[in-house]
């Protein structure tokens, strides 16, 4: 459940060093989120980077050069450990600077840990070499890899007092991590190609003849490349509209950061939309001054502004 109140406890010197330690690597590792995160309140912005760390060590064992029995049996401890996170269990003094911030953002926050096992579930997937014949397979492992890291965002954001239809904002948090995953895996396409992995629904590969998969700079002979990417990025974009609905649900900073990060991802899309086999070549991003604007008109509200007008328009 969300929570309509900011948390906050008092914070222990071994409990501010490993929240340091956590904005380090989502400083280093994450700088379309960080752009996102560096718009909350001091409290909120440590405790969503607890759980980037978390998420990202999940993922660097998954994308990691072990073989998969060792990342399988790699998750599985993780899983425990996040067991143990979850039961409060974790000493302040603990080795692990991860999980001493993970355990304190959970205690002041409420934090739905569950949906980090569910990321575990997603990377599992990945290990086991898993493709997806159509988009409501693909959905299912959007959901765990980034669906229920919206759902666990929210669980730090929490939502206004009174707002409306605040039950649903669950499920347009989820829906918006399904937008960022949708666009992340087109951006990657060559990059996961060369690692050997195929995220788009193989219907949709066949359909705009793209079976043959992406092998290097170009696209497949007589494909519909193009096609294909738009059709992804028109289901993309209808994500990014349903999701949305949870900003005007939030309170204004914590609105910002999901303006700011949905933003960017967004803009990336623009560019992806309009030049489609970008993609082949390199990996598409924002210049740095780009992203600023983004977090800037975010902070500004406008986004959060204009979704409350269409959701107005709707009801009438």
């Amino acid at each position: 459940m969300s929570r309509t109140v900011e948390g906050h406890s008092y914070a222990s010197a071994p409990v501010l060093a490993a929240y340091s330690y956590c904005e380090t690597v989502t400083g280093q590792q994450a700088r379309n989120f960080a752009y996102g995160i560096r718009l909350l309140p001091t409290e909120k912005r440590q405790a969503m980077s607890a759980l980037y760390a978390f998420s990202r060590r999940v993922d660097d064992i998954g994308d990691g050069p072990l073989t998969p029995e060792a990342k399988q049996a790699r998750l599985e401890d993780t899983r425990v450990l996040l067991g143990r996170i979850g039961e409060g269990v974790i000493d302040e003094d603990d080795t692990d600077p991860v999980a001493v911030a993970l355990a304190h953002a959970a205690g002041c926050f409420g934090i739905p840990l569950g949906g980090l096992h569910e990321l575990i579930d997603g990377v599992l997937m990945d290990v086991r070499g898993e493709t997806y014949e159509t988009w409501d397979e693909l959905k299912a492992y959007c959901r765990c890899v980034a669906g229920a890291i919206g759902r666990l965002s929210l669980g730090v954001f929490g939502t206004q007092p009174g707002a409306r239809n605040a039950e649903r904002a669950p499920e347009y948090a989820d829906t918006l991590g399904l937008a960022l995953q949708l666009t992340n895996i087109l951006r990657d396409i060559r990059e996961d190609a060369a690692n050997g992995r195929t995220y788009l629904p193989s219907d949709d590969l066949a359909k705009f003849g793209c079976a043959a998969g992406f092998r290097g700079s170009i696209p497949p002979a007589d494909s519909d490349f193009a096609g294909l990417v738009h059709f992804e990025v028109r289901r993309a974009r209808a994500l990014f509209a349903e999701g949305y609905r949870l900003l005007p649900m939030l309170d204004r900073r914590s609105g910002a950061c999901v303006a700011a990060m949905a933003g960017i991802y967004r803009r990336l899309l623009d560019r992806i939309e309009r030049e489609p086999e970008a993609v082949l070549r390199g990996r598409v991003s924002l210049p740095g001054r780009e992203k600023a604007y983004v977090a800037v008109r975010g902070l500004s509200g406008l986004d959060a502004r204009h979704i409350s007008r269409q959701t107005v328009r709707r009801r009438v």
